[in-house]
């Protein structure tokens, strides 16, 4: 199947594309691994994002109490302006800015010469209009990197000045072959800047940091409502509904839980390396996966912690027999297809597993060759894998394979609407949410079973029950 649908391309195109595109072993064999991380073939519309869109719009935009510049023209700004749903605390214009855009609006001018003093000029503005805002963070986009303008002599003497970190982040979108890039550049300026700068009066043995959860409809807060139950205290919350101050001290936590590993793994090796801080990976999607994550986390701990998590998971668990109960019979034996970003295609399979629902196909728009190592323990056996497809790819797989529900990005949700198949939308939950932890599963289940089942459907066809 994979081979007739590359067969679509020019010979060198198919080439190219047939290392990216593989039947699963979860054995992690060699040839069925899968090539990644490598630039788009040109002429595709990728879906990947650049390498601002990483940092701005996944690491540093939920930053709440932080104002964060997208530095250059308005259309960059404005098309990831609130876009990610990432829910905080606060008062808006106050003490929390994360719905709000602040743009330099470069202009041809600026391109001519050059923004620097314009730059100086807005984070004055800045610390005078919205005094309790604890620093700045500088997103640079293309045009700054192209005509060498010298962010970081700015945030310089802006920070001495204005008394408060302003952190120049160099994510031009340019960089690098997707927002991987991205991530990896807003980490090291938290690293480079922020992290280990600010200490604390109270610390226990129970301290915790959540990393790479953007608190998505609520995820984190889901999240930390798990680790609370378990009786431990979280002290920050990277980036998600988290603050300047948390980040500054999260090198004092006794353990580092990741969630997202591709865009945050770099923090938590750095916290290794400098302050010796353990980590690990949790996944709370879906009762199975919570309660192995729970587990897990528990034993880096004492006995207090292990009993208060067997506890918590005895209490959960008749939400979770009841979620089933209602769910399954209506989803059992539906098959899904996905494709997200660097961690839901593997993250997601449990709770799908969970309502008796099958994955025929995933893919990644940005990860590595270790997310894919990974996921091919978590697949059966020739479920297909697909690093970066193009649409026509994507298309044509599901008219292959014949998915019973389309998980992924807004960029593909019409083109399947319009196939006649039930999707979802799975980077921001589709204006829903959460999806994380004990009542996120009854949001993930009860959404699923509206996207399966509405009888909207029953007014379409997809276009292979008309083919012959």
């Amino acid at each position: 199947m994979i081979d007739d649908v590359l067969a679509g391309y020019p010979a060198k195109a198919a080439k190219f594309r047939a290392k990216h595109v593989k039947p699963n072993d979860p054995t992690g064999s060699k040839e069925c691994e899968v090539k990644s991380n490598i630039k788009s073939r040109p002429g595709v519309m990728t879906v990947r994002g650049c390498a601002y869109a990483g940092s701005k719009g996944v690491v540093w935009g939920p930053i709440k109490d932080m104002v964060h510049i997208s530095h250059g023209p308005v259309g960059c700004g404005q098309y990831s302006w609130a876009s990610r749903r990432n829910y905080s605390h606060g008062t808006r214009g106050v003490d929390n800015f994360v719905t709000f855009q602040f743009t330099s609006d470069f202009q041809e001018r600026d391109i001519v010469f050059g923004g620097d003093k314009k730059l100086a000029v807005i984070c004055k503005e800045i610390a005078e209009l919205f005094p309790l805002a604890k620093g700045i963070s500088i997103q640079s986009e293309c045009p700054i990197g192209l005509i060498g303008d010298d962010i970081d002599a700015v945030a310089r003497e802006a920070s001495k000045e204005l008394d408060m970190p302003v952190v120049p982040v160099k994510c031009e979108g340019f960089r690098g072959v997707s927002q991987s890039l991205g991530h990896h550049i807003a980490n090291d300026a938290i690293r480079d800047i922020v992290l280990g700068t600010r200490d604390t009066t109270r610390q226990t043995a129970y301290d915790v940091a959540l990393i790479g959860d953007y608190n998505i409809g609520g995820d984190a807060w889901a999240s930390r409502r798990i680790l609370e139950d378990m009786g431990l205290r979280v002290v920050a919350q990277w980036s998600g509904d988290g603050t300047l101050n948390e980040l500054s001290t999260s090198h004092l936590a006794k353990l580092n839980l990741i969630h997202c590993y591709r865009s945050m793994n770099y923090i938590c090796t750095t916290m290794e390396e400098r302050f010796g801080t353990p980590w690990t990976e949790f996944n709370f999607f879906g009762p199975t996966k919570i309660i192995e994550s729970m587990r897990k986390i528990a034993s880096f701990f004492d006995d207090t912690i292990k009993e208060k998590t067997e506890a918590a998971i005895a209490s959960y668990q008749p939400l979770f027999d009841l979620v089933r109960n209602e769910y399954r019979p209506r989803l059992e034996g539906k098959r899904v297809m996905l494709l997200v970003g660097g961690l839901r295609p593997r993250h997601t399979i449990g709770a799908y597993e969970d309502l008796g629902m099958e994955i025929i196909g995933t893919g990644y728009e940005f990860a590595h060759k270790d997310d894919y190592s990974r996921t091919n323990p978590e697949l059966g056996e020739g479920v297909v894998i697909y690093d970066d497809p193009s649409a026509y790819e994507l298309e044509e797989f599901a008219r292959r394979l014949k998915p019973d529900l389309m998980g992924a990005g807004v960029k593909e949700k019409y083109v399947f609407h319009k196939m006649g198949l039930p999707f979802r939308q799975m980077h921001s939950w589709d204006y829903s949410g959460p999806y994380h932890g004990v009542d996120g599963f009854a949001v993930f289940a009860r959404d699923m079973d509206i996207a399966i089942n509405s009888p909207t459907w029953n007014l379409f066809q997809a276009p292979w029950s008309t083919a012959a």
